[in-house]
């Protein structure tokens, strides 16, 4: 860890500069993507800072997708197979718990406007192309497959409301989004309750019902807030708890 060093001075926020310095820490190259990063309580003993300000630092992490918490096994860097990575320097200067819950807030607040423009300005392929991706969730048969469609039916609304500064802001956060919808995702066992509140945004749409449209989106972006909070939470509880020899806890890959 000689990457780390107590923190004497600042240049920001005691929690935007912790996530900034294990950031920096995780992309010098020594820990690979895959690999296990040092515990929580070794970070803040070598920052010099209290635990409780490292957890918030991780729980930034992992809600970015740069890390993973495997329950009973450590957190890990994450693989990552998207664009996310190399950007995350860009993507730090955002970090910090509370900006990083403005970006949910914000995205909340986008996908609602987007929802009601679409209803109004959508056409026929719209539409065609927001059933489709009904019915790939509905016969999505693993987490990547319905992500996938998710991802896609959000973009499409974005892109039917012929809007291109907040189509921009959707594409913009498109890394983010697919981290986020695979966390929910990974911890739902059914999926149709997702489905169907897509669902209901297609139709208020396919009604040409901006009201309804807005309603239905800001009753799924509520409904996907409170999942992605309590995976969080989840993640945070399994990641302070001491490793377990119990054979029957495997880790959540």
């Amino acid at each position: 860890m000689s990457g780390l060093q107590p923190i004497s001075t600042r240049r920001e926020p005691m929690s935007t500069e912790i996530v900034r310095r294990i950031l920096e820490y995780l992309l010098t190259g020594d820990i690979q993507p895959g690999s296990k990063i040092p515990p929580e309580r070794k970070l803040a003993q070598t920052l010099g800072v209290g635990r409780s300000v490292v957890r918030e630092a991780l729980k930034s992490l992992t809600l970015l997708g740069l890390i993973e918490v495997r329950p009973g096994d450590g957190t890990y860097l994450s693989r990552s197979e998207s664009d996310l990575l190399p950007q995350s320097i860009e993507w730090g200067l955002l970090l910090g718990e509370r900006r990083v819950a403005d970006l949910i807030e914000a995205r909340h607040h986008v996908e609602v406007i987007l929802a009601g423009l679409a209803a109004a300005r959508r056409t026929e392929d719209d539409l065609a192309w927001l059933t489709t991706y009904i019915d790939q969730m509905q016969a999505a048969s693993d987490t990547a497959a319905f992500v996938a469609a998710d991802m896609a039916f959000h973009i499409r609304i974005a892109e039917a409301a012929s809007n291109l500064s907040l189509l921009q802001i959707m594409t913009s956060i498109r890394s983010l989004l697919q981290v986020w919808i695979t966390r929910v995702r990974a911890a739902e066992v059914d999926n149709r309750r997702s489905t169907n509140e897509h669902e209901q945004v297609r139709l208020a749409i396919e009604a040409g019902d901006p009201d309804a449209a807005r309603s239905a989106m800001e009753a799924h972006m509520d409904s996907a807030t409170r999942r992605l909070a309590l995976t969080l939470e989840a993640a945070g509880s399994e990641a302070a708890s001491p490793p377990t020899n119990d054979a029957a806890v495997q880790p959540a890959l």
